[in-house]
């Protein structure tokens, strides 16, 4: 089911708001780089993870094509570190061990770039992703006050209706249908983020889909990585077998999760039009 949503006079102003607040917060986050006091990882996991929700809110504007990309930009220059964090993690709960030299040979390389990746970020690149939310939070700025309410209704709807599309094409068990769908209903659900909680309310299923996703596409970056360097199936067919039991495991439960959302008449139903 989706999320029921009921937009308000209200609701425009606070969205803005918000997302004004959330680059400025982003911002701080950045600058927070140039210090030592937090390590780098955590860093860059609360910038990215930021980053997707300020990807949603605008979306939610009309901005998808503009300042959601600035902010694409950000989470992608960093990407390196907390990526590496992510596929140590990853293997560790794969928890494979059937050979214990490939095994090893695996760990090792995995914790060796997790402590490249942790150096500190360059001042030269802090200073152009900052460049980027800077630019980002303008055009937001610059949009007219009274285009507010449009806009949000607007963007909620192709939000909504991109879900349900990708969700859709889940049953078709590609792998960029699962990279699609995790990235629209993160979307979705950022965009949601920037309105009142009383406004909208997205169902756990939608949130746990989100979740089951972003699962399946760790094992698929490990995947990759695995490949990349050597560990093919020729070598370690066992490890390959356990990755895609695993696989197949979480991509059943998305698509019969995912079967749980509503039509896109259904959702559009859902929406009336903002009180003048």
């Amino acid at each position: 089911m989706i999320a029921m949503i009921s937009l308000t006079e209200d609701d425009a102003p606070f969205a803005s708001q918000q997302l004004a607040r959330g680059c400025d917060t982003l911002e701080n986050l950045l600058q927070g780089l140039l210090t030592t006091e937090t390590p780098v990882a955590e860093q860059i996991h609360a910038i990215r993870k930021l980053g997707k929700s300020l990807r949603g809110g605008f979306a939610l504007f009309g901005l998808a094509k503009s300042s959601a990309r600035d902010i694409q930009a950000v989470g992608r220059l960093l990407s390196e570190s907390r990526d590496a964090v992510s596929r140590l993690s990853t293997w560790r709960k794969l928890d494979w061990s059937e050979q214990a030299t490939s095994a090893a040979a695996i760990t090792k390389l995995l914790e060796q770039l997790t402590l490249s990746a942790a150096h500190p970020t360059p001042p030269e690149t802090i200073a152009w992703c900052i460049e980027r939310v800077a630019t980002a939070k303008a055009r937001l700025l610059e949009l007219p006050p009274e285009t507010h309410p449009e806009r949000i209704t607007s963007g909620i709807r192709k939000l909504e209706k991109r879900v349900i599309k990708r969700a859709k094409r889940l049953d078709h068990n590609h792998e960029e249908c699962f990279h699609d769908a995790r990235k629209a209903l993160k979307a979705y659900l950022g965009a949601l983020g920037f309105l009142p909680q009383t406004t909208a309310t997205p169902p756990q299923a939608m949130t746990d889909l989100a979740e089951l996703l972003g699962d399946e596409n760790d094992l698929a970056t490990l995947s990759t990585w695995l490949e990349r360097h050597g560990f093919n199936k020729n070598f370690v067919p066992s490890l390959w077998q356990d990755l895609s039991k695993a696989r197949r495991k979480l991509r059943r439960k998305a698509i019969r999760d995912a079967a749980q959302l509503t039509s896109p008449r259904d959702a559009t139903a859902q929406h009336p039009a903002p009180e003048s």
